[in-house]
């Protein structure tokens, strides 16, 4: 995570990084989540947990997984898209950011945003609502790979998260992704320049090639 790759990839988009998935062919754009919460900025390694329903042999867990985050990792949890009761609130987002945590990323609601919004704690949810977890959820598996709204995730996986949304990028192909994603902002920048210095915007598409910019070669591996 510390080389001059992944330090210039902290500064693409998730429109960006999701061009790039497209031209490898990869899921990985993740409908539906946005920024309720913080910073509306994510980079980081996933740390998965899973949710199900309570069961009637013990009462529901929503959150001892916390002390088991490293600093940097960005919580990634699945609570199958559950919009009935949060699974993330104000003692988490605190704790979170006092630990080091870099952020997280929900397939469902979070609550007590305003104690979040006060720790410049960056939260990514289907949205808010204000009722408990607690005895209507629990913690199935921890560190184990996910769903987020269809798009697996697997413990450190790269989330790259803003205000267009979030997208996860596959540890094994991560610096093939942030290549093509560096590559092809490059190429816009070039456009951009060329459209203000007087260039038509067509003739500018056409000659660096914006039209097939996400389209992988047919040789290419």
């Amino acid at each position: 995570m510390e080389d001059s790759l992944f330090t210039q990839a902290r500064g693409l988009s998730s429109a960006e990084v999701s061009d790039a998935l497209d031209y490898f062919c990869l899921p990985g754009s993740v409908p539906g989540l946005v920024p309720v919460a913080g910073p509306r900025r994510l980079f980081g390694p996933a740390f998965t947990v899973r949710f199900a329903p309570v069961d009637s042999e013990s009462p529901g867990t929503v959150g001892d997984y916390l002390d088991d985050i490293p600093a940097g990792a960005i919580a990634v949890l699945d609570n199958a898209g559950r919009s009935d009761c949060t699974v993330w609130g104000g003692i988490m987002s605190q704790l979170a950011a006092h630990r080091g945590v870099t952020g997280t990323v929900i397939d469902g609601v979070c609550r007590d945003t305003a104690e979040a919004d006060a720790a410049a704690y960056p939260l990514f949810a289907l949205g808010r609502f204000m009722r408990t977890g607690k005895d209507r959820v629990q913690v199935d598996a921890v560190g184990a790979p996910v769903s987020l709204a269809g798009v697996r995730v697997a413990p450190g996986d790269l989330v790259v998260a803003d205000q267009d949304g979030v997208v996860i990028v596959p540890a094994g192909r991560a610096h093939a992704v942030f290549e093509r994603a560096l590559a092809m902002q490059a190429v816009e920048l070039r456009i951009v320049a060329a459209a203000l210095d007087g260039m038509s915007l067509r003739d500018a598409r056409r000659q660096f090639g914006y039209h097939t910019l996400q389209r992988k070669p047919a040789h290419a591996a």
